[in-house]
């Protein structure tokens, strides 16, 4: 045997033996999806995280070949949700799309049955949104300043709605009634859009709201608005000053939305979701209704998404108590 047929010999079984490993490491990675995936959320329709599924799912159904199924389970400030999903089968069919606020402000509020930590496992940041200052239209201002002044001069008269208590526009208000210094009563809706409707009623006054589910009450002339929270002025809000222009300079709040699923599922399957998820945001008719509601692409690495929930939560530990907020 020459020396050159030995060397092809050996390249073919090397070859072989490399296909044999990748045949067997193949096999074993899990089949995903084999059946409907569930996205759970917790909060009921009307809301910026119900907005932000309804938007994503139809793309996610289509490129996994299973109907991605959005699961409104409304209750204990989003926690229920955050429960099931922790303590769902780890095959990739329970995903949970989670508001920041659920997973960083949750743990000083209340003694949770699951460790966000210990029991998710973070895909990606999926989007983010700005909080704007609204008032039903029988309040008598038309800007943060007059708002401010009245509820100054009229301590207790004022009252705000939120989804509830410990939630994203709860802790979004309370920033704000600290950094000017007056107050008002906090009415605790079950979700944003019964917090919405409620402000439409005029059962509450005044709500610091997202952006993607309050806005075209604005443009519709139903809600009056008076400020946003982001850093600098966004494209859909472009008219309104910010509340750092008004007088409060490094004021910014904004929301987060992530992909979440328990934490023992496979790696290949989460990797997976946050592929097909990314290749969602890219679709250009989902960019242009993200836009169009104020909901900004964000996304990061599983590891990057961990580390923002840690340093929020402690964040969020200061402010709860300061505030003296407790979870109902």
């Amino acid at each position: 045997m020459t020396s050159i047929t030995r060397v092809n010999r050996a390249m073919r079984l090397l070859a072989a033996s490399l296909l044999g490993v990748a045949a067997i490491a193949q096999a074993a990675e899990p089949a995903y999806p084999t059946r409907p995936v569930r996205l759970l959320l917790g909060f009921p329709p009307g809301g910026a995280t119900d907005a932000l599924a309804r938007i994503i799912t139809p793309k996610l159904s289509d490129a996994m070949g299973q109907t991605w199924i959005v699961d409104n389970r409304g209750g204990a400030g989003g926690n229920l949700a955050a429960e099931m999903a922790a303590h769902a089968n780890p095959d990739g069919h329970t995903v949970f799309l989670a508001l920041s606020t659920q997973l960083t402000a949750s743990p000083s509020l209340y003694k949770l049955p699951f460790d966000v930590e210990r029991d998710l496992q973070p895909i990606t940041t999926l989007a983010t949104h700005e909080h704007i200052v609204l008032v039903n239209p029988n309040v008598p201002v038309k800007t943060l300043k007059e708002l401010i002044a009245l509820a100054k001069q009229k301590p207790g008269a004022l009252n705000y709605a939120s989804s509830g208590v410990g939630g994203s526009l709860h802790l979004a208000a309370e920033l704000l009634k600290r950094r000017a210094g007056f107050d008002m009563v906090h009415i605790a809706y079950k979700g944003a859009g019964p917090a919405i409707a409620g402000l439409l009623a005029g059962e509450a006054q005044v709500m610091v709201g997202a952006v993607p589910s309050t806005f075209v009450y604005v443009t519709s002339g139903r809600l009056r608005a008076l400020a946003t929270t982001g850093a600098k002025r966004h494209q859909v809000t472009a008219d309104l000053p910010t509340v750092a222009e008004l007088g409060y300079p490094g004021f910014e709040n904004i929301a987060w939305f992530g992909l979440f699923v328990p934490s023992a599922t496979p790696k290949s399957i989460a990797e997976r979701i946050r592929t097909e998820a990314l290749k969602a945001l890219e679709h250009p008719d989902v960019r242009s209704t993200m836009t169009r509601l104020g909901l900004d692409r964000e996304t990061s690495t599983p590891a990057q998404l961990a580390a923002r929930i840690k340093a929020e939560t402690a964040q969020l530990a200061v402010v709860i108590k300061e505030a003296g907020i407790r979870g109902e």
